[in-house]
């Protein structure tokens, strides 16, 4: 029996357990494999898959509610850290929360399967008023799919895990070379990725004290509302602001001046959003349109606004 075999044997459930905790923290860590290889140690009787689905689901709890707590109490800002602490692009959390919305907190059942849609889900359930019990019903549930599901991915498949092992083993000290090189390049290959999405995105900005300049002078810049339906119900829009998201960007644009101000606001991580769609307006001949720099949160700052607006609590 090798000795990583023995390690895995030994120390199993405490592996899993780590690796799960830190993953759903929001570190690089990719979990899944291990649920693989601990599904595989089951089956041969090195390990026990009970205590290793129960280490997943108690893992996965305690982030979950962790998280579930930081967004009843902190909204919209636990959002957007997690965007700014995450590898993916800055958009992570824009694209997904409208996928939230739609299917409430039963989307934690699929969550922890779909990259980026596993960081927001639990904040988002806290945010948006979830009650503490179809919470934790739902996000139970789906810890219990995901990890079982892994687990039976190794179980099946444990011949070929068999000889990843073996292959590792012989290999020796290399191999634990070799993985760390694999997880430090997924870490290099998101980043590069995070910093190329944000140079498509590098348009001129515009400074709310320019902003209120123009508003002061009589130039009645339009101001648009770039934000996902679910963030524009977590925090009230500029007053004025006309909603991007109501209409086809093709009917709106056909009946504004191409020479007026448009300003575009967002409260993603650098202004992601609103870059998109100043982007758009660029395109098709507004050469006026730019993105607001810091996006909701300069304006409330400037205006002296604290907090997020407030979206009912559900029972706690």
């Amino acid at each position: 029996m090798s000795q990583l075999t023995v390690l895995i044997q030994n120390y199993g459930v405490f592996l899993v357990f780590g690796t799960v905790l830190l993953e759903q923290f929001g570190l690089p860590i990719p979990a899944f494999p291990v649920l693989v290889l601990a599904g595989a140690m089951a089956f041969e009787g090195g390990a026990s898959w009970q205590l290793c689905l129960l280490a997943v689901v108690l893992a996965c709890m305690v982030c979950d509610y962790f998280w579930f707590r930081a967004g009843r109490f902190y909204g919209k800002r636990v959002l957007r850290l997690l965007c700014r602490i995450s590898l993916s692009p800055d958009s992570c959390v824009n694209q997904t929360e409208d996928r939230f919305r739609r299917y409430g907190p039963k989307s934690l059942l699929v969550s922890k399967f779909v990259p980026g849609f596993n960081t927001i889900a639990a904040p988002m359930s806290g945010a948006l008023g979830t009650d503490t019990r179809s919470f934790l019903g739902f996000s139970v549930t789906g810890a219990l799919l995901w990890g079982g599901t892994g687990i039976a991915v190794g179980a099946i498949f444990h011949d070929s895990v068999d000889r990843v092992l073996g292959a590792l083993e012989t290999m020796g000290s290399a191999a634990l070379m070799v993985l760390a090189s694999v997880l430090a390049l997924f870490v290099v290959y998101k980043y590069v990725e995070r910093r190329r999405h944000r140079a498509t995105l590098a348009v001129p900005r515009i400074a709310i004290a320019e902003l209120e300049a123009l508003m002061d002078g009589g130039h009645d810049p339009l101001i648009i509302d770039a934000r996902s339906v679910t963030a524009q119900a977590l925090e009230s829009a500029i007053p004025g602001a006309l909603l991007f998201n109501t209409c086809e960007p093709g009917q709106l644009m056909a009946g504004l001046d191409k020479d007026r101000h448009i300003v575009v606001y967002c409260s993603c991580p650098n202004d992601v959003t609103a870059a998109q769609v100043a982007k758009q307006f660029l395109a098709n001949g507004f050469h006026r349109a730019r993105p607001l720099h810091g996006g909701l949160d300069a304006w409330h700052a400037h205006h002296g606004i604290a907090g997020d607006p407030q979206v009912a609590p559900g029972p706690a």
